[in-house]
């Protein structure tokens, strides 16, 4: 059963008419196929597509990422590697069904693969609380990150979620350290990581997998620090001004390619990943092999400047003030470092040689009095 969005009227209306003349019978039960009558519609439908698609604004764009229809991480995970081997539990709490995470191969090749899974129906979007993890699926993934690190396999992730689930029982258990703990272990490996942006990349729930050497988006996906409607509802306090926050947070993957917060943009199949999902598999792994291949001849060191120096680099081109592209200025230089510190160093000593001298002064002269 198809499901269409608001804006797709006309081409379910087209949909509709095509399936009734693809039916090989008619009322009477004369088999009729108007073959010319099916080729035409088949190109209206088609012009229809290219037409909705290629002028969508950004709430459109949210919409189509959140499509129920989408490709989720478990489809990735089941198409794209062999000999998957799925890994459960952070050795602490529990097991978190919000996300997938386990060893497999790619090409050959072993990898880590993470990938935050929302289901396919009611009954597994509530199993997986519709992927929103909890402290326990971060914990989890950042075991399995250092697991991959200690034996050089480099790590996977699909990231498609509206955020940390905001649980009281989350919270509880330390829901923003084990985030924070996430962002932290993602920048300090020192294997490559490629993340790929499915679906919805919301908040902090995102980003905790999402800081990686190379961060791909699929064309109709979001990446933002909140989701539209709890920006319309803080900024002005009406949660039906989606779409002026949707366009003022620069969440599309076209907006995000320009200011650098991203590094690739993957083609969807005409009308969303849903309707062909072979074809975004195809471009899919092309973007992995393609990455994986790049950070082939790294070493540690060369890898972990290279996440480094991305991050540090977002918002210097397109800020308020031009900076310096050389990212060393960034960073303070240890020699000057060693400088101020001996600097100051000679300073304390200084001020206590003269404190030293007066209290020997002002000792002798109460002495002498």
């Amino acid at each position: 059963m198809r499901n269409y969005l608001n804006f797709e009227a006309d081409i379910k209306k087209l949909e509709n008419e095509l399936d009734q003349l693809k039916d090989p019978f008619d009322n009477d039960g004369i088999t009729e196929v108007n073959t010319d009558k099916i080729t035409k519609i088949q190109k209206e439908i088609d012009n229809k597509l290219d037409t909705v698609y290629s002028n969508l604004n950004a709430w459109e764009i949210t919409q189509v990422a959140r499509h129920e229809n989408r490709p989720k991480a478990n489809f990735y995970i089941e198409n794209l590697f062999d000999d998957f081997v799925s890994l459960s539990g952070d050795r602490s709490f529990a097991e978190d069904k919000s996300v997938i995470a386990g060893f497999g191969k790619f090409e050959g090749k072993s990898v880590l693969v993470i990938g935050q899974e929302k289901g396919e129906d009611l009954e597994s979007r509530i199993d997986r609380n519709f992927g929103m993890m909890r402290p326990e699926g971060y914990r989890k993934t950042i075991r399995l990150m250092k697991l991959a690190e200690k034996f050089r396999i480099p790590v996977i992730t699909f990231i498609d979620t509206p955020g940390a689930y905001p649980g009281v029982g989350a919270e509880e258990r330390g829901q923003a350290e084990a985030i924070a703990r996430s962002i932290e272990c993602c920048m300090s490996l020192t294997v490559p990581i490629i993340s790929i942006i499915i679906g919805e990349g919301g908040s902090g729930g995102a980003i905790a997998l999402a800081s990686s050497n190379k961060v791909v988006m699929l064309k109709n996906a979001i990446y933002s620090v909140i989701s539209p409607e709890g920006c319309a509802t803080i900024l002005w306090r009406d949660p039906k001004k989606t779409l002026e926050a949707a366009e003022a947070m620069k969440l599309t993957s076209n907006d995000l390619l320009d200011l650098k917060i991203i590094d690739e943009v993957i083609n969807e199949p005409l009308g969303g990943a849903h309707r062909d999902r072979d074809k975004v598999l195809e471009n899919i792994k092309s973007s992995v092999r393609t990455n994986l291949e790049y950070f082939k001849d790294f070493d540690k060191e060369e890898i972990l400047n290279h996440r480094k120096n991305k991050f540090l680099s977002i918002g210097r081109n397109k800020g308020f003030i031009n900076q310096d592209k050389n990212i060393n200025n960034l960073m303070i230089n240890i020699k000057l470092k060693d400088k101020i510190i001996e600097k100051f160093s000679n300073i304390n000593k200084t001020y206590l040689s003269i404190v030293t001298i007066l209290g020997v002064i002002l000792t002798l002269i109460i002495l002498l009095n």
